[in-house]
């Protein structure tokens, strides 16, 4: 996982677009995990009490725009916790993206102490994070905060 922080380094301080680099390191996570099938960011729409979906990398998603308190996003952008869902199936207030998601990861994003935005993680297996992915996506969202406006 140290490598993929040196790979998530090297993206966010590049000089690309905010917008450029947050799909990089959706690629970069997809493309480097395997059990991570959908990887995209969602952050606050404006001054509304919902989510839009930004960059992602992953099956197309009807859920471009998720009230708060609605699935584990919704949720996440409102307690302000990570959330991990080891069994979508098993979770009451879950929405569904893909027939083959089985477990879940959000963790939000803070910029000035302020939830703005989450990384959201769908995997095809059940039960597939682990402490080291916490780690690793509480590290890509710190970085996030820095960067966006």
């Amino acid at each position: 996982m140290q490598e993929l922080h040196k790979r998530i380094d090297v993206i966010v301080d590049s000089t690309i677009s905010t917008e450029e680099k947050l799909q990089k390191v959706c690629q970069l996570l997809s493309d480097e995990i395997d059990y991570y099938n959908w990887v995209g960011f969602y952050f606050k729409n404006g001054d509304k009490n919902e989510l839009k979906l930004g960059p992602y990398v992953g099956a197309a998603t009807d859920h471009t725009i998720i009230p708060y308190g609605k699935g584990i996003c919704g949720q996440v952008a409102e307690s302000n916790e990570t959330f991990v869902v080891p069994d979508v199936y098993a979770q009451d207030n879950y929405l569904a993206c893909s027939i083959e998601t089985k477990a879940e990861i959000v963790v939000p994003i803070f910029k000035d102490g302020q939830n703005v935005g989450q990384i959201d993680i769908d995997s095809h297996t059940i039960d597939p994070f682990t402490a080291d992915d916490t780690k690793l996506l509480d590290y890509i969202c710190k970085r996030v905060g820095e960067i966006i406006d």
